[in-house]
C-alpha cells in the first residue's frame, strides 16, 4: 500500500466568484504543486474548507485533482465529514475514482471516546477495499477530539489498510508515541510546519503544508536535504520557511494563501466559502507586500 511522505499539499478548493467550484484554478494549482517538486496532494482537508464544503463539492474537488493529476504524484482525499454515513460514502468514492489512499479526521465537535474514535475509523475502513490506505488525522484544536495512541493501536489491531497519521497539534510527545504503533510500522506525518525537520529526524515520513502552496521551492529543498540527511543544510531551511510561515499566517493563513496564488495568476479569486472571511483589503497589500521585502521566492541557505 502506498504511504505518505514528503510535503503534502493540503490544497486549497478555488472557488468562483458565484461561490462554486473553480475547477480551471484547482487544474492550475494541482500542475504547480507537481511541478514544483512536492510529493503528494491532499484535496478537501482543513485547509481546502472541507467542512464548509457540501459532500457533492468534495467529490467534484477531489475527481478534478485525481484526474488531474494523472498519476504524477499520489493523491490521497480527505473524506472526514461531519457524520459517519457522509465519510463513508466520500471514502468509497475516492476509490471509485483512482485516488491512492483517503484522510479522515477524528470525529468533531462532540467529545468521543477512544474506544468510540477507535469504532469510527474500523467502519470507515471496512467500507473500502482492505488494500486501501487510509491515514487518520488528528487536530485537536479544531475538532476536540484528541488522537491518540490507544485509538490508533485499537484501529489497526482490526483494520490493516489503517497505515498512519497525520497528527496537527504541535506536540513531540504524541507524535513519537503515534509512531510506535503497530511494531513501530505506523506512518506518522507532522501539520504543524515548524516540526517537519524535527519529526522526519526521529523517524516520522514528512508534513502535510497548506505553506507549501506558496513557496513550494522552500520545501522541495528541505525534503531534498532531509533525504540526504543533510540535516546542517536542513535546519538551515527549516529556519527560512519558519520566517516565511509566520509572516503569511499572521491572520488567516487559508485567505492568506488564497491571496498568494492568486497574485502568482494560479486561481482566479481569493472568495473564501462563508461564514470563513475574507482578508480586507489592506491586509492583502500587506501581506503581498510582506513577503516580497523577505524575497519569498529566494531559497536561502
Amino acid at each position: 500500500m502506498k504511504k505518505l511522505f514528503g510535503t503534502v499539499v493540503p490544497i486549497i478548493t478555488p472557488l468562483t466568484e458565484a461561490d462554486t467550484i473553480d475547477v480551471e484554478s484547482l487544474k492550475r494549482l494541482t500542475d504547480h504543486c507537481i511541478s514544483n517538486g512536492l510529493k503528494c496532494l491532499y484535496p478537501c482537508g482543513t485547509t481546502g474548507e472541507m467542512m464548509y464544503l457540501t459532500v457533492e463539492e468534495r467529490k467534484l474537488t477531489a475527481e478534478t485533482v485525481v484526474k488531474h493529476a494523472a498519476g504524477r504524484v499520489p493523491v490521497f482525499v480527505h473524506v472526514g465529514a461531519w457524520n459517519l454515513k457522509d465519510t463513508i460514502e466520500l471514502a468509497k468514492h475516492a476509490v471509485e475514482i483512482g485516488a491512492d489512499g483517503i484522510g479522515v479526521v477524528t470525529p468533531t465537535f462532540y467529545q468521543i471516546s477512544d474506544r468510540g474514535i477507535a469504532d469510527y475509523y474500523i467502519a470507515v475502513a471496512k467500507s473500502v477495499p482492505e488494500d486501501f490506505p487510509v491515514y487518520l488525522y488528528g487536530i485537536k484544536q479544531n475538532a476536540i477530539n484528541d488522537l491518540t495512541k490507544d485509538a490508533c493501536e485499537m484501529a489497526v489491531a482490526e483494520c490493516k489498510n489503517i497505515i498512519g497519521a497525520k497528527y496537527s497539534f504541535p506536540d513531540m510527545t504524541r507524535l513519537q508515541e503515534l509512531m510506535t504503533v503497530n511494531n513501530e510500522n505506523f506512518s506518522v506525518l507532522v501539520g504543524p510546519d515548524h516540526l517537519f525537520e524535527a519529526v522526519v529526524a526521529v523517524g516520522g515520513d514528512g508534513v502535510v503544508s497548506g505553506n507549501a502552496m506558496c513557496i513550494p521551492e522552500h520545501y522541495a529543498a528541505v525534503w531534498d536535504a532531509l533525504e540526504k540527511k543533510d540535516f546542517n543544510l536542513a535546519t538551515k531551511l527549516q529556519r527560512r520557511t519558519n520566517v516565511l510561515n509566520a509572516t503569511m499566517c499572521a491572520i488567516n493563513n487559508i485567505a492568506a494563501y488564497k491571496v498568494i496564488l492568486k497574485n502568482e495568476g494560479i486561481i482566479s479569486t481569493t472568495v473564501m466559502r462563508r461564514p470563513y472571511e475574507n482578508l480586507t483589503a489592506e491586509q492583502e497589500k500587506d501581506i503581498l507586500a510582506r513577503i516580497e521585502e523577505l524575497n519569498y521566492r529566494k531559497v536561502e541557505i
